[in-house]
C-alpha cells in the first residue's frame, strides 16, 4: 500500500491488514466486471460487415446484382444476390433500409455465408433484420454447425414492413459457416426478402434456484436485440428452432413471439419481456421439476408494451390441472398487474404453459398483431393448507 492508502486506514479505523484486504477485494470485483464487459462485447453484436455498409465496388456491381462471390467484405454469396440502397425504387414501392444506408436482397436460391470463431457446445442465436419486397409469402433457410430452421415470412407483425428474427443453435466446433438462404423460387427473383443488421449472441442459459423454480423466468437472457430497432425480435416455434433463443423456454404454436427490450417497450420488471402476438396460435411453455402430490404457487406479471396495443387483453395460464384466466385492460400506454395460480403436481414434470386468449392489432395502424406482455414468471413450493 502507499502513503495514502495507509493514512486513510488510520483514520477509517482499519487494521492494515483488514484494509488491504478490502482493497484486494474491490479491485478483483473490478477485474471481473472489465472481464465481464469484454466477454459481453465479444460474444453479442453484430458480425463483421453485418448491416452490409461495406459494399462491393462499382466493378463488382452490374446495375444492383453482386457479380462477384467475396464481393461484399466479410461475406460469400452465392445465387443473385443485389445489393440495395435505401431509396431504391421498384416499380411504385420505395425499399427502405432500417439500419444504415444499404441491405441485400437474396433471389431464388441465393445465399450468404460468413464463417464466424464461436466456442464448441455452447448455444448461440443468430439475429437479423428481414422485409419481403413482393406481396407474397417469403421462407428463409438459416443454418449453422449443421443445424437449420426454415423463418416464414407470411405474417409481417411491424408496421414498416421490417421484422427482426432471431434463431439458435449449438455450436459444434470454434468455426462456424452462418448461412442464409433464400429456397424460394418466383418468376421474379426481385421478388426475394432484404436481409440487413445480422448479429450474434451466446446464450448462457441460467439455472433454477430455491427462489424460483423456473429458469429465466425474468427473460433477461434471450437474443441480441438490435440498438437501433424499435420492433423487438421474433422468436419461431419450436418448429422451426429446437433451441429456442429464449434459453429455458418453448414457443410451443405455429406463431412466434416477440422478445422486447426496455429501451423500446413497457416492460414489467427488468430490461427483458415477451409479448403473446398472436391468441392460441402463440404459446410459449416451459417443463419444471416438481414432487407429484405437492402445491406450488405459479406467479407473474401481465400488462401491456406501450405500443398502442389497446382494449381487452387476457393472459391464460395452465400449470398440471389448474388453469387461471388474467384479464387486463389496456391503454396502451404501458403497465401491468401481478397474478397467481395456485396447482397441485400430479408428476415429476409439470408443463407450465402461456398463451393470449384474443387477437389484438396496434390501434394506430389497425394491422400490426399485438398481445399481452408477459414477464416475471416464478413458481414456488408451497405448504398444503392444513385441512381441519
Amino acid at each position: 500500500m502507499d502513503g495514502r492508502e495507509v493514512e486513510f486506514a488510520e483514520l477509517a479505523g482499519f487494521s492494515l491488514s483488514e484494509f488491504e484486504a478490502s482493497i484486494q477485494s474491490l479491485r478483483w470485483l473490478n477485474l471481473m466486471k472489465e472481464q465481464r464487459k469484454k466477454r459481453e462485447n465479444l460474444d453479442s453484436g453484430l458480425l463483421p460487415n453485418g448491416n452490409f455498409e461495406q459494399g462491393p465496388a462499382r466493378s463488382e456491381l452490374n446495375g444492383t446484382q453482386v457479380t462477384s462471390r467475396t464481393a461484399i467484405p466479410s461475406w460469400e454469396i452465392s445465387g443473385y444476390v443485389e445489393y440495395i440502397e435505401s431509396g431504391h425504387k421498384q416499380g411504385d414501392m420505395l425499399l427502405v433500409v432500417p439500419e444504415g444506408s444499404y441491405a441485400v436482397r437474396l433471389g431464388n436460391e441465393a445465399s450468404i455465408k460468413q464463417r464466424v470463431k464461436v466456442a464448441g457446445g455452447l448455444r448461440y442465436s443468430l439475429t437479423f433484420s428481414a422485409a419481403r419486397t413482393c406481396a407474397q409469402a417469403e421462407q428463409l433457410n438459416v443454418s449453422a454447425s449443421g443445424q437449420s430452421g426454415v423463418l416464414a415470412m407470411q405474417t409481417m407483425y411491424s408496421s414498416n414492413g421490417w421484422d427482426s428474427y432471431a434463431w439458435a443453435w449449438i455450436a459444434k466446433s470454434d468455426d462456424v459457416d452462418v448461412i442464409i438462404h433464400n429456397p424460394g423460387v418466383t418468376d421474379d427473383p426481385a421478388c426475394g426478402p432484404l436481409i440487413d443488421s445480422v448479429a450474434m449472441k451466446a446464450l448462457y442459459p441460467p439455472k433454477p434456484t430455491n427462489k424460483n423454480l423456473l429458469k429465466n423466468g425474468d427473460f433477461e437472457e434471450g437474443p441480441y436485440i438490435l440498438p437501433n430497432t424499435s420492433w423487438g425480435v421474433l422468436i419461431p416455434s419450436n418448429t422451426v428452432d429446437d433451441h429456442c433463443p429464449i434459453p429455458g423456454w418453448m414457443v410451443e404454436s405455429l406463431k412466434a413471439v416477440k422478445y422486447l427490450d426496455s429501451a423500446h417497450f413497457s416492460v414489467p420488471k427488468g430490461r427483458r419481456a415477451v409479448e403473446l402476438l398472436a391468441g392460441k396460435e402463440s404459446a410459449l411453455s416451459q417443463v419444471i421439476r416438481t414432487v407429484p402430490g405437492r402445491s406450488y404457487v405459479l406467479s407473474f406479471s401481465v400488462g401491456d408494451a406501450k405500443n398502442a396495443c389497446m382494449g381487452s387483453l387476457m393472459v391464460e395460464a395452465y400449470a398440471a390441472r389448474d388453469s387461471l384466466k388474467v384479464a387486463y385492460d389496456s391503454k396502451g400506454t404501458g403497465g401491468f398487474k401481478r397474478a397467481a395460480l395456485r396447482f397441485r403436481a400430479t408428476s415429476a414434470r409439470t408443463r407450465i404453459v402461456f398463451w393470449s386468449s384474443y387477437y389484438n392489432t396496434r390501434s394506430d395502424d389497425l394491422s400490426s398483431l399485438c398481445g399481452p406482455v408477459l414477464d416475471d414468471v416464478a413458481v414456488l413450493s408451497v405448504r398444503s393448507p392444513k385441512r381441519l
